[in-house]
Parts: structure tokens; sequence; C-alpha cells
């Protein structure tokens, strides 16, 4: 696309003081007189044969051929601040948006981010958590961790590992329970995967008693009543390792079920970044050592 030569003092002279609505507080943003800007201003509303602003006795009113304008303008110059901030010591920085289920990016992905930003220094990791439900087209995602059997459709998903399931109460709790079937009499927290528990017991060889009581949509909520006291929640024991070993809670029963995988997933039309194929190959490494665990 060939582009006529852009007045781009005039420009950044009108966004600035479209802004302050005032040519002065414009000027000292942009560390020149309110002359030259007023003069800018002038040169702008002369070259595309409109008023772009309403002199005032005490200021500015921007007009609707100004007003049309500002968006564009606007939107613009915050493009070309953030990309030049992404350049850094001679080199630029990527950026990478993920979006991961909350369990996992508390309970795993946190704990090994510092090894990520040490590798990759001018990767800039833009975060965001969900229950499992996510639209990654929608959000403009590069990849999202979900859990699941890797089933989604345009999707392209690889498995990083599974995390069974197990009763986790706080110690009180866990000294009352001395056989599974002891679970009847207490609150059983459970996920909106209904399942979840009747599974459980019949591992554990245990008719499955009425299953009621709080249903949350994160493992990081039900772990939090938990803690409370509220009754014995069933999660990966693997995202509250940190828990365990605090002895917060404790998990009295040697007894697991899985009901699927952690997967690192994207669309199968993005193409991949040299940001996404060095986190792909971190996390799966972190994962191989997680199995191997």
């Amino acid at each position: 696309m060939v582009r006529p030569h852009l007045p781009l003092n005039a420009l950044r002279a009108f966004e600035a003081a479209a802004r302050h609505l005032s040519f002065t507080r414009a000027a000292i943003e942009l560390c020149v007189t309110q002359a030259a800007v007023s003069h800018q201003v002038k040169l702008l509303e002369e070259r595309i044969g409109v008023t772009l602003f309403r002199r005032l006795p005490r200021g500015l009113m921007i007009t609707e051929e100004g007003q049309a304008l500002l968006p564009t303008l606007q939107e613009s110059f915050d493009r070309m601040a953030e990309m030049l901030e992404r350049f850094e010591g001679g080199h630029m920085r990527e950026v990478l948006t993920l979006g991961a289920v909350g369990t996992f990016a508390v309970g795993w992905l946190l704990p090994r981010l510092a090894d990520f930003t040490e590798r990759y220094p001018f990767i800039d990791l833009r975060l965001s958590t969900n229950n499992n439900r996510v639209d990654i087209a929608a959000e403009g995602l590069d990849y999202t961790i979900r859990f699941g059997n890797g089933a989604w459709h345009d999707i392209e998903a690889e498995a990083l590992f599974e995390a069974p399931l197990s009763a986790l109460c706080i110690p009180s709790i866990a000294r009352q329970v001395k056989h599974p079937e002891d679970l009847a009499r207490q609150p059983l927290l459970r996920s909106y995967r209904a399942d979840e528990w009747p599974s459980w017991f019949e591992t554990a060889r245990v008719t499955p008693p009425p299953i009621h009581g709080m249903v949350f949509d994160s493992s990081v909520l039900m772990i939090e009543a938990a803690i409370q006291g509220t009754g014995v929640a069933l999660a990966p024991p693997l995202m509250f390792s940190r828990h365990l070993a605090a002895g917060t809670i404790e998990q009295p029963f040697p007894i697991y079920i899985s009901k699927g995988s952690y997967w690192i997933t994207r669309l199968k039309s993005r193409a991949v970044t040299p940001a996404m194929e060095a986190f792909r190959h971190w996390i799966a490494a972190k994962a191989a050592e997680t199995r191997g665990n």
C-alpha cells in the first residue's frame, strides 16, 4: 500500500491536545511551546480541510470531525509505543498469551515459571485462568492448558500428564475417617462432574453413598473450602503438594481415580511463533519430569 506523507508531528500534537483539551498541557507533555502545538494543529486542519477544535475562552472543545479522528490516532500511537517497548538490549521481546485451568496454574505452573523466565528472558508471558471452559480463538490465545481427553474440535493437543484425584481433608477430619466408608458421614465437596465421587468409592470397593453438598468449578476453591473445615474434597494431590507438605491438608487413603490428563493445546490454524515453540519445549520437559517422579 502506497501511503501519502503523514504529518506525524501534527497528528501527535492533535492527539495530545484532544486528550488534554488544552494546547498548553499538550505542549508540556510534548516538551514544545503552546504556540508550536497550536501551529501544528492548524496545519493539520488546513491539510484535511476540517476544523478539529473550537477555541473557547477557557480551553478547547473537540468537534465531531476531531472525535472521529481521535480513536484511530490513539490506537495507532498505542500500538507503536507497545511495539517499541518490545525492544530491549538489542532483542525484540515476544509476547506469549496462555490460558490455563486455574488449578493447574496455581498448583503446578506458577512454582516453575521462574525457571521459564530465566531461560527465556525476552518472552513476556501473559497468563489468564479459566475453569476449563475457554474459547481459544475468541480470546486470542496462543496456547491453553486444558483438562480432559484431548479431543477438541480443530485443536492440536499434546498430553502433559495425568493428575489423578483422591480424597483430601484437614488433619482433624483425617483422624475421624479410618476406612473409606467413614467418608459417608462427612460432607463431600465435589466438582460439576457428578461421577467422580461414585467412581472413587467404587475404586475403594465401597458402595457409593448419596452425594450431596457444595459444587465447585475449581479445585482451588474446593481445597480452600476443605481447609476451612467445610468437608472432604476430591482433588488431585499433585496440584496441592505444598499444602500436603505443610500439613494443611492430608490424604487419608492411597486411593486414586483418573478422569483425564492436562494438555497443552492450540488452534490448528494458529501459526507457531518462536515464543510458542520455546514454551512448548519447556513445558514438555517439565511435564516429563513430573511424570518421572
